[in-house]
């Protein structure tokens, strides 16, 4: 305890608190705890200013970006910061790019690190050789146990038994099975959206027909709700996803989603996107388990929707005529707070709000001629020129 100087209990002693996933947050109350206590620890110590970073609650230490772990390197390079707390050292950063930079940042203004195991001194050679062998051995744990909870999803996907989640319409039957929900309300629901879309061939007809006739459609609740399904009225995402999802085909589909890692301001940010084309997918097994329509129905169903944006596109596209609204992107609707589109029609841009008309195809909250508003801005901007 030699380390800890009159010059570090001066300053401000920080408890960084950080959990990785939202499930820890809810279910590892524990791990909360012994963080949180960490102030008390603290105080022991003989700081008198504690304070609590605890933003990141939630969010891997692997690279993405954290505000409190901001907050935290800010605060170090200010000089406000005599002592930075956590229940495991490497806990505070599990990429070497953050855990360096903390331990740079550290040595330099002479903050130290304590954790459950003692207290480290950045600018010591040796504590400065043990925080690195710890930030090491950290990042290399993480990976380990990624590439093997990875590799057991894929395999267990491939025999068709990986079920993160069930959607509505169905329920689980054993581990790794599952059948048709017995509420015969459901399955009822789930059919009539198909043979509406069958009937009108566009998600969003069947959209407006659904709000027409005031039929809701079933949903999962979210949490420990006593009811597993809620209802209430449709909106495009949920019929969109009712009418692409290959579950509601018989069959079992893994790897819909590509991810790639690009580099964004220093740090990484994870691009998630879906795939279209069913061969693409890692893994689809037709024929897993009842469906609520043919494999031959779904494709069909598919391809109609492919062409129905593909349209959409190639509309949107000849839509603009002769220049650009002056005002696009930057107003937003009064009622619902959503931006407002620009439409041109023989040259005239006009402001409209279409999220309640997309959404749940609702009339459209507001619509007016560009001209006024463009014109009175280019004046007020010639004035301050």
């Amino acid at each position: 305890m030699t380390k800890i100087t009159p010059d570090h209990l001066a300053r401000s002693a920080f408890v960084y608190v950080r959990q990785s996933t939202a499930m820890q947050v809810t279910h590892n109350l524990e791990s909360q705890r012994r963080q949180y206590s960490l102030a008390d620890r603290a105080r022991q110590l003989g700081w008198e200013n504690v304070e609590v970073i605890d933003d990141d609650l939630g969010r891997s230490g692997g690279g993405v970006r954290r505000r409190g772990f901001e907050r935290l390197l800010a605060a170090i390079c200010e000089g406000r910061v005599g002592a930075v707390l956590s229940v495991e050292a490497s806990r505070l950063a599990r990429n070497g790019r953050d855990w360096h930079t903390l331990l740079e940042f550290c040595g330099l203004v002479g903050t130290i690190i304590v954790d459950e195991d003692g207290v480290y001194d950045p600018a010591s050679p040796n504590d400065r050789l043990l925080l690195g062998m710890k930030g090491t051995m950290s990042e290399m744990e993480l990976s380990v146990f990624r590439q093997r909870s990875i590799e057991a999803m894929k395999q267990k996907a491939r025999r068709g038994e990986l079920f993160l989640t069930v959607a509505v319409g169905y329920v689980k039957s054993g581990l790794d099975k599952i059948e048709k929900d017995p509420d015969r309300r459901v399955q009822e629901a789930i059919a009539l959206v198909f043979r509406k879309f069958n009937e009108l061939q566009t998600i969003r007809q069947v959209l407006v027909w659904l709000r027409q006739e005031k039929i809701p459609l079933p949903a999962l609740t979210v949490g420990d709700a006593p009811d597993r399904i809620i209802w209430r009225a449709p909106v495009y995402p949920t019929v969109h996803h009712i009418l692409t999802n290959p579950v509601y085909a018989g069959a079992y589909a893994f790897g819909r989603r590509t991810m790639r890692v690009v580099i964004e301001n220093g740090r990484k940010r994870v691009v998630r996107s879906m795939q279209r084309d069913w061969r693409c997918w890692s893994v689809l097994i037709q024929d897993h388990h009842e469906g609520y329509i043919p494999w031959a129905d779904f494709e069909r169903n598919q391809n109609l929707i492919a062409d129905n944006a593909n349209g959409k596109r190639f509309m949107s596209r000849s839509s603009i005529r002769r220049g650009e609204a002056l005002l696009a992107g930057l107003l937003r609707c009064a009622r619902c707070g959503r931006k407002l589109h620009v439409r041109y029609s023989d040259g005239a841009a006009r402001y409209q709000c279409v999220g309640a008309f997309n959404q749940v195809a609702a009339a459209k909250c507001i619509i007016f001629s560009g001209n006024r508003p463009d014109r009175m801005v280019s004046r007020l901007s010639l004035i301050h020129i």
